[in-house]
Parts: structure tokens; sequence; C-alpha cells
């Protein structure tokens, strides 16, 4: 599964993909492969093996900020602040129909459990307006508006688990 992240002011591809031990994950075009470990409600260990057959074993601590979406990643003393972006950029975003006319269909951008709805069949929204905030790996996820426009249908509820691609609100 593909993500960008704004990361510590830099944008980022990361690629995501499970495998038989852990996860292959590729960051800007760079594969590692990463065993992970809860050790605490927000703390992490993890093993990375990078493409060179480096090991490095990592504590990471992540922490949601105040319901925007974004962390802070805490590794080895240093924050860095991390905010997920819908993963198009503003070409792509106006040719999947963001900025122009036509349903925009609200998806989970991975699997989770929807936390809460935040509006209803006929509620008008605004451009970046919240929507369905859903919740993957204990981080909240708030998924936003496109742009103006008004609610047609909200296809989940409250305590729902979805997969990645699932479609949470149609915006017409």
């Amino acid at each position: 599964m593909k993500f960008q992240f704004d990361i510590a002011e830099r944008r980022r591809t990361i690629d995501v993909q499970r495998q038989a031990q852990g996860y292959r994950v590729v960051v800007d075009g760079r594969p590692r492969l990463v065993d992970a470990v809860r050790v605490g409600e927000q703390a992490w260990s993890l093993i990375v093996r990078d493409a060179n057959g480096e090991v490095t074993s990592v504590e990471a601590t992540i922490v949601p900020q105040n319901g925007n979406g974004a962390v802070d990643v805490y590794l080895d003393g240093h924050s860095i602040t991390v905010g997920q972006r819908s993963g198009l950029g503003r070409r792509s975003r106006a040719s999947a129909g963001a900025e122009g006319a036509g349903p925009q269909r609200i998806t989970a951008p991975m699997p989770g459990k929807v936390v809460r709805v935040l509006v209803s069949a006929g509620d008008e929204v605004q451009p970046r307006q919240g929507l369905v905030v859903v919740e993957a790996m204990k981080m909240e996820n708030e998924l936003r508006a496109a742009r103006a426009g008004r609610v047609k249908q909200v296809l989940v509820q409250e305590g729902q688990s979805v997969e990645a691609g699932t479609a949470l609100v149609v915006v017409e």
C-alpha cells in the first residue's frame, strides 16, 4: 500500500507490503525490511535491515497531535512531525475530481476502525471539513472533503471495521 507523508517538512512516498516476517518498506525508492513489535501503548521496537543487509534497532514513540491527523515521532531523542497526505499532488487531485465536478468518494486509506462519523446524509460540507475518523495502528486519521458539496451517502457507522479502499462517504 502506498502512502505520501510530510516528514520534517519534506514529502516522502512510502510503500508498505506485509511479508511472512515483518514488512517490506520502500521509502523514496530505497527498500528496507522491517520487523515491528509494539512495546507500549505508543512505543514500538523496530529492527530495520537495509538493502546492503545492515541491521539497525530503533525504538520509536508515536504521539498523535490534537486531532489533525499528524503525529510526532520520537527517535533517538529527536522529534519528527509526520502528517499523512491524501497521496495525490495538486495536478492528480484535479484530475481525480477533487477540484472538479462529480461525486467525491472518500475511502479508507488503510485498514482500521471507524471511530467517529462527523456528518450525515444531506449535510453541506466545506473544503477540508472532517467527514469521518478512522483509527489505524492506534492513530486517528480524520478524512476530509476535498471540496464543498452535500453529503449524498454515509456508508459506514461508528465501530465498524474497514479495509483499505472501502468507501466511507460520498459527497456531491
